[in-house]
């Protein structure tokens, strides 16, 4: 949860939030890290969807605490992107709650919240908006 203030004190100073998404290689099962072995699992990559699902569990829990920021809501506005600046990149802007039933495809997957829009920033997102 604790990346879940920074994002709360982001919004609260305006400032858009780029979240980075977990990637996990080169791990070992628990198994294999007590006996010893060098055996590694596959890699893992965190999509938008899991992010936006983790995002809502704490927003749900969270939900009626005071606390410092403007909090997420479900239908909080963010931004979806995966694999920036190849051809297949995809970008999208929807719902947390959106975001979380959206299949971005391959990794690599980031999540923009955004913060106070400018008319124009708000303008580009609109060209990636979900159709409803």
């Amino acid at each position: 949860d604790s990346f879940y203030q920074k994002i709360l004190k982001n919004r609260e100073s305006g400032f858009h939030t780029l979240c980075l998404l977990d990637i996990k290689v080169k791990e070992q099962s628990e198994e294999n890290l007590i006996r010893g072995r060098k055996i590694y699992e596959p890699p893992r990559f965190m999509t938008t969807a899991q992010a936006a699902q983790q995002l809502l569990e704490i927003v749900e829990k969270n939900s009626g605490i005071p606390g410092s920021g403007i909090p997420l809501k479900p239908d909080s506005k963010v931004v979806c992107v995966a694999r920036v600046g190849t051809e297949t990149q995809k970008i999208l802007t929807c719902t947390l709650h959106q975001a979380a039933k959206e299949d971005l495809g391959e990794p690599l997957h980031s999540l923009v919240i955004p913060g106070e829009l400018h008319y124009l920033e708000n303008d580009a997102l609109e060209l990636w908006k979900i159709s409803s």
